[in-house]
């Protein structure tokens, strides 16, 4: 469960899961009910775990019960409100718009995949929503929820139910 004590900019707030607390990061837009495409915004609800990717080149493949992929250079996610996979895995390059998972930065070298707007998909309901590793300089996500390495990796072990964001 994602709670923001009132000493912190509405970005930076607590994940609680099983016994532990973990500071984290959440969009830059705060958390919304009615999350759209592009508003920067994390959904609030509760929100399953789907699968899991990461960089192999960096990381180990990470332990949890999830589905686990390897981002390779052309794995993408389609955030093309329009495009048939809309808010789902592609390969890169593609007729539609989509963000590359094969990063610069650290960011998504483990990513779990966030359950929001995804059974089905809904044009303009939000895309590429993940649990990821945070910006180096700790900015605000563009609607994820950014965890600090060691802390990613004990979700994925401890349980991946999901998480509630209230």
């Amino acid at each position: 469960m994602l709670k923001n004590p009132c000493c912190l900019p509405p970005s930076y707030t607590h994940l609680h899961f099983q016994n532990h607390t973990f500071p984290c990061t959440v969009g830059r837009g705060g958390v919304t009910m009615a999350k759209r495409e592009g508003d920067g915004a994390t959904p609030t609800g509760h929100i399953p775990f789907r699968a899991v990717y990461y960089r192999p080149d960096r990381e180990d493949r990470p332990v949890t019960p999830l589905p686990v992929f390897p981002i390779t250079l052309n794995t993408g996610w389609c955030d093309d409100p329009a495009a048939p996979a809309y808010n789902r895995p592609v390969l890169l390059p593609t007729a539609h718009s989509a963000e590359a998972l094969w990063r610069n930065d650290a960011c998504y070298d483990i990513i779990i995949v966030m359950g929001h707007n995804d059974a089905p998909a809904q044009p303009h309901g939000g895309s590429a929503l993940f649990v990821h590793l945070p910006h180096s300089d700790g900015r605000a996500t563009a609607g994820c929820v950014a965890l600090e390495r060691g802390n990613l990796l004990t979700l994925l072990r401890g349980g991946c139910d999901g998480i509630v964001i209230v």
